[in-house]
């Protein structure tokens, strides 16, 4: 259950005095002074709830709730009235305060409302993201991680080919995920209800390659390594093509395939065939800013897996992360995942950063912090405040940094 609580007083020994109360309740507080502050704070992503005084300088607690509602009608607020602030609160319940409590209030009386408020936040999110996963129908989504432009693009180029009738090539270094881009591409397509066959090409001779034709009937023939296909069963493969099979051909590569053709080792008609529709992989290389998002995404899948409690992703776990080149790619990634939360992983200990002498360490140590400030910007949801304090950084410096790297803050709420 979430255990977040954004507290919003103006006075800064009641402030204080509460936050102390919620901390030893073992809740995270996030205590602010004003409505201008908060207002970075709530968001729909917000996963805990709010306790805000009434009569606050400017802006006051009647403003911070309807604010509050706007952006998430779901958002409990708790308000705190003081001596004869009883009829405002009134007030304020009618129009959509979870609860009010009388200052000074006692700690149990404040841990009950605020338990109540956690509980039905956690619901609510739960629910929604229930029926997000529902309505959304998205394999792509679901399967392929990674928050870059690049990300994107395989997302849409996956969605895009899986929609038409024709073969498919995929392509990507060792480790990318090809078998994996290619199951998307089935589920994302009009035979996702039909079979999904996986072969090895190198040892799929003519006969097992029709076998796999047959078994795939109406659905998808994913062939990894193409490249290593037997020159007869590439022949037997064109003139399977040449008939409209009823099985769409998925075909799989880490190698390059026009180096294999200009050796003679590939076939040129099933060559172009397949450069119809290709959909290249990125490599991790490619896209660093990737590394956090999906190396978290592991950890969490692999954290259920083992029956293991999710250990905190720190800045210098990233750091470490994005320090490497992974050659391994995404396959890489998980077994590093897997061995982050087994405990045997060296990652929260320092380490000698691999520094990439093409670069430059000047460089290298810009690389790294321009993908620390984006990833804190993704986990704060876009609010520059949060992901500054997340980072520890003023908040000028923290926005000079944005400005220096071209990051827009905005940019990073859904």
């Amino acid at each position: 259950m979430t255990t977040m609580v954004l507290l919003v007083d103006d006075d800064a020994a009641v402030r204080e005095a509460l936050c102390q109360t919620l901390e030893l309740a073992a809740l995270t507080c996030i205590a602010v002074g004003s409505f201008v502050v908060a207002v970075d704070h709530i968001t729909p992503e917000f996963d805990g709830v709010i306790i805000s005084d009434i009569r606050m300088p400017g802006r006051d607690g009647f403003h911070l709730l309807a604010h509050a509602r706007g952006v998430d009608p779901d958002l409990p607020v708790i308000l705190l009235t003081g001596e004869g602030d009883i009829p405002m609160a009134v007030r304020a319940m009618g129009e959509g305060a979870f609860d009010f409590l009388e200052k000074p209030c006692a700690a149990k009386d404040l841990l009950a409302v605020v338990d109540r408020a956690l509980k039905t936040r956690a619901l609510v999110l739960e629910n929604r993201e229930l029926r997000q996963l529902v309505e959304s129908g998205d394999p792509a989504a679901r399967m392929i991680f990674g928050v870059s432009d690049m990300a994107q693009t395989l997302r849409a180029q996956v969605r895009r080919v899986a929609q038409a009738q024709g073969d498919v090539l995929v392509m990507g270094a060792q480790g990318s995920g090809v078998s994996k881009v290619a199951e998307v591409i089935h589920l994302s397509s009009l035979r996702s209800k039909r079979p999904f066959i996986k072969r090895a090409g190198h040892d799929l001779d003519a006969a097992a390659l029709a076998a796999a034709l047959a078994e795939g009937e109406g659905g998808s023939l994913f062939i990894d390594e193409i490249a290593m296909l037997p020159a007869q069963s590439q022949l037997a493969l064109i003139e399977a093509l040449d008939g409209a099979p009823t099985t769409r051909l998925i075909a799989g590569s880490t190698r390059d395939l026009a180096s294999q053709l200009e050796a003679g080792r590939f076939n040129a008609d099933l060559y172009y065939r397949l450069r119809v529709m290709p959909v290249r992989i990125p490599a991790l290389s490619e896209r660093p800013e990737d590394i956090p998002a999906m190396f978290s995404r592991y950890v969490a899948q692999a954290a259920e897996q083992s029956g293991q409690q999710v250990p905190e992703i720190t800045p210098q776990v990233e750091a470490a992360l994005m320090a490497r080149d992974w050659p391994g790619n995404a396959r890489a990634l998980m077994t590093e995942a897997m061995r982050f939360v087994m405990g045997i992983d060296d990652l929260i200990r320092p380490t000698p950063l691999q520094v990439d002498a093409g670069l430059g360490l000047v460089a290298h140590l810009a690389q790294v912090e321009q993908s620390l400030i984006q990833s804190a910007l993704r986990r704060a949801g876009g609010q520059a405040t949060e992901a500054a304090a997340a980072l520890k950084l003023p908040r000028k410096t923290f926005y000079d940094k944005c400005t220096r790297y071209g990051i827009k803050p905005e940019e990073y709420r859904n």
